[in-house]
């Protein structure tokens, strides 16, 4: 019978852009049998951090000593509550509705507004109505590229 051990998240603050080549440097000692760490995350949206699990805070700092492009290690602990939202992927169709102003962030359309009006769910796309457009056209883009416009 295995006694559950609690671990702890630490966040690892890295040079901006050298958080992927930090993960791996981290992945190659702990597979060397040279650290005491459970897992790193490198998570997407969070910029110039990546995050190791470990049993106490020694063991993080025992693991990041000496690694390059390592810039400290942020006090205390984040709670699972903290990156929750960044390993979930929220889909994005869920957060849009119909006659929604939204802004197009990708594709020919980026950088326009546009008034949603069909959402189809099932295939993550949106029928929007371009607002710049001198006529009302019709276009179909993927939900991921449209996020909703702070101007109502």
């Amino acid at each position: 019978m295995s006694e559950e051990v609690k671990s702890h998240l630490f966040a690892i603050r890295t040079t901006g852009g050298q958080e992927k080549v930090v993960m791996r440097l981290l992945e190659q000692k702990a597979n060397a049998g040279q650290l005491n760490i459970q897992s790193v995350l490198l998570v997407d949206n969070l910029k110039g951090y990546v995050v190791i699990e470990a049993i106490d805070p020694s063991a993080a700092y025992m693991a990041v000593e000496g690694v390059r492009h390592i810039r400290g290690q942020l006090r205390g602990e984040l709670e699972f509550k903290d990156i929750e939202g960044y390993l979930i992927k929220k889909s994005t169709v869920s957060q849009l509705a119909v006659d929604n102003v939204v802004e197009i962030t990708g594709g020919p359309f980026k950088g326009m507004k546009a008034t949603i009006t069909r959402i189809d769910a099932e295939k993550e796309e949106a029928t929007v109505v371009l607002l710049d457009a001198s006529y009302q056209l019709p276009v179909t883009v993927d939900a991921n590229y449209l996020k909703l416009s702070t101007e109502a």
